[in-house]
C-alpha cells in the first residue's frame, strides 16, 4: 500500500512543541496529495517552547504567533502528548516501533559558560535560569535571586541580555501589565536594583540585539539609559565594516547606540548602562562566596583570517563592584537518549536536518532535527520557518523514496497513557490557556500563568 495515501498515511512523531516544531507541521501538512499523522510531545503540559518560556513578559506581540500553531493543531490528524517526556514516558526506541519518522525540535535548553574564575560564585547565574523563572517554567519557578543588591551585571549584547537588563529595569507598574509569573511580579517589586551593566566584548557594530530591542531601552519609564562616548565610537574597522555594508539597520544601530551616549541622568531610580569592548576575565567573592565585584579587561578589534572582527584583551583592566551577574553569552542544546549529538556544539549531529550517525556519519533512518538543535542558537521565532521547511523537504525526499521506519504498530496512545496516566492533550492545553486569560484578565493582565504541574492537572480535574 502506497506511503502518504488515507488508507497508509505517512506518521511523524515529533519531540517538542515550539515554533520549529509547529512551523514543521505547518509544512507537512500543506503538501497536496499526502496523507499524514502527526503526534507532538513535550514534556510540560503546556506547548510552545519558548514562545511561552523564553519570550519577555512584556513582549505580547511577539506571542501571537501562538495564534497560528493553534490552527495547526486544529488538524484531526495532528494529537498533542503534554506532560510526556521523551527518554522517561517513550524511548527512541519506541518511536522507532510506531511512526515513519521521527523529528527532534527540542531547541536549546541550557546556557554556555565564559570559563572564568568565580563563575560558580553565589549571585552568578545563567541568564536562561532568570528567563525561565520569570516566565513561569515549572522547573524554575523555585529559583531564587538576591534582587537587594543595588549593582547587577548582564554579560552579552544578545536580545536574550537586553530581555534580562530590561525586566531588572521595569518599575512595578510596567511589569504589572503583563504575564510575568506571579511570584517574579512579586520579587521584582520588592527589588533594591539601582544599576543596570550590560556589557558587550566587541563593538557597537557587533553587538546581536535588534534595533527594536535596543530603542525600546531609551523608553523606560524609570531608568536612564546611558553610554560611555569613547566605547561607541566606532574603530577604524568597525567605521569601514559600517560603511562597505548595505544594511541600513546596522547604521541605525549604531546610532541608536550613539545617541546613548549623549544622554544625561534625569533623575529616574535606576540607570541602565550599555557598554563595549570590555570582557569578565574574574569574578571575585567575598569571605561567605558572594560575588562582589567583576574584573573587567579592555579590548580592542582585530580582523581575523575570515574575515570578521574579534576582540583582543589589552592590558588595561578596572573592576567593577555588582552583587548580582548573569551571563547570556549563548544558548545551548542538550544531548537526548540514543540521538547523535556533537558536544562541541550542542545540537544534534545532522545534515540539512538528516540525522547522521556519530561513528559513520552515515544518514539514520527516520530521524530528523529542526530548530537550534539542528543549527545552534541563532535567529529569531521566524527564523525557524525555513529551517523547518528544509528538514521537512528532506523527509518528503526520503518518504518519496521508501527510506523509512518500519512501524509494527499504528497507534502508540495506550501505551504513552499507561506510563504517563497524566498525559495532557491539546483540548487540555486550550482549556488551560481559556483560564488563564481569564484570571488574567480579572487583574487587567494577559494572563496569570500556572507555574506548576500540579497546579495544571488540578485545574483540569485531574
Amino acid at each position: 500500500m502506497a506511503l502518504g495515501t488515507v488508507e497508509n498515511p505517512l506518521s511523524v512523531a515529533v519531540i517538542g512543541s515550539g515554533p520549529a516544531a509547529f512551523y514543521a507541521v505547518e509544512h507537512l501538512f500543506k503538501q497536496p496529495g499526502l496523507a499524514v499523522s502527526i503526534d507532538m510531545f513535550d514534556r510540560l503540559p503546556t506547548p510552545y517552547g519558548l514562545v511561552r518560556g523564553g519570550v519577555a513578559p512584556d513582549h505580547q506581540k511577539i506571542k501571537t504567533v501562538t495564534k497560528v500553531f493553534e490552527r495547526i493543531a486544529t488538524n484531526p490528524r495532528f494529537r498533542f502528548f503534554g506532560n510526556v517526556e521523551f527518554g522517561k514516558h517513550v524511548t527512541l526506541a519506541d518511536l522507532r516501533q510506531h511512526y515513519h519518522q521521527i523529528l527532534f525540535a527540542t531547541g536549546a535548553q541550557t546556557d554556555r559558560r565564559m570559563g572564568i574564575p568565580g563563575e560558580d560564585l553565589k549571585g552568578s547565574y545563567p541568564a536562561t535560569e532568570f528567563v525561565a523563572w520569570y516566565n513561569g517554567h515549572p522547573d524554575f519557578r523555585n529559583c531564587q535571586f538576591d534582587l537587594s543588591q543595588e549593582r547587577v551585571a548582564v554579560v552579552g549584547v544578545g536580545n536574550v541580555a537586553i530581555d534580562v537588563a530590561r525586566i531588572l529595569s521595569l518599575s512595578p507598574d510596567e511589569l504589572a501589565r503583563t504575564d510575568i509569573a506571579d511570584y517574579a511580579l512579586d520579587a521584582l517589586r520588592k527589588s533594591r536594583v539601582k544599576e543596570v551593566y550590560l556589557l558587550g566584548r566587541r563593538g557597537p557594530a557587533q553587538a546581536a540585539f535588534t534595533n527594536p530591542e535596543i530603542k525600546e531601552l531609551g523608553e523606560l519609564a524609570d531608568a536612564d539609559v546611558l553610554a560611555l562616548p569613547e566605547e561607541v565610537e566606532l574603530d577604524p574597522l568597525s567605521h569601514a565594516e559600517v560603511e562597505a555594508s548595505d544594511d541600513p539597520a546596522l547604521k541605525r544601530k549604531v546610532e541608536i547606540l550613539q545617541s546613548y551616549a549623549q544622554c544625561q541622568p534625569t533623575g529616574k531610580s535606576r540607570k541602565l548602562f550599555v557598554r563595549f569592548l570590555v570582557s569578565p576575565v574574574e569574578l571575585i567573592g567575598n569571605p561567605s562566596g558572594h560575588v562582589v565585584k567583576m574584573r573587567l579587561v579592555r579590548n580592542v578589534l582585530y580582523k581575523t583570517e575570515a574575515g570578521t572582527l574579534s576582540p583582543k584583551p589589552t592590558d588595561q583592566f578596572e573592576e567593577l563592584p555588582v552583587g548580582l551577574m548573569f551571563r547570556s553569552v549563548g544558548y545551548r542544546g542538550v544531548a537526548l537518549p540514543g540521538v547523535p549529538f556533537n558536544e562541541r556544539w550542542g545540537v544534534i549531529m545532522n545534515e540539512q536536518g538528516r540525522v547522521l550517525d556519530s561513528e559513520t556519519g552515515e544518514r539514520v533512518v527516520g530521524e530528523y532535527a529542526t530548530g537550534w538543535i539542528k543549527r545552534g542558537p541563532s535567529g529569531v521565532i521566524g527564523t525557524n520557518k525555513p529551517d523547518s521547511v528544509e528538514t521537512v523537504n528532506m523527509m518528503l525526499e526520503d518518504a518519496a523514496k521508501g527510506a523509512v521506519l518500519q512501524p509494527d504498530s499504528a497507534n502508540i496512545e495506550n501505551l504513552v497513557r499507561e506510563r504517563q496516566p497524566h498525559c495532557c492533550s491539546f483540548g487540555e492545553w486550550l482549556k488551560l490557556d481559556q483560564i488563564e486569560v481569564a484570571n488574567g484578565k480579572a487583574l487587567g493582565r494577559p494572563r496569570v500563568k500556572f507555574t506548576s504541574v500540579e497546579e495544571m492537572l488540578k485545574a483540569l480535574g485531574r
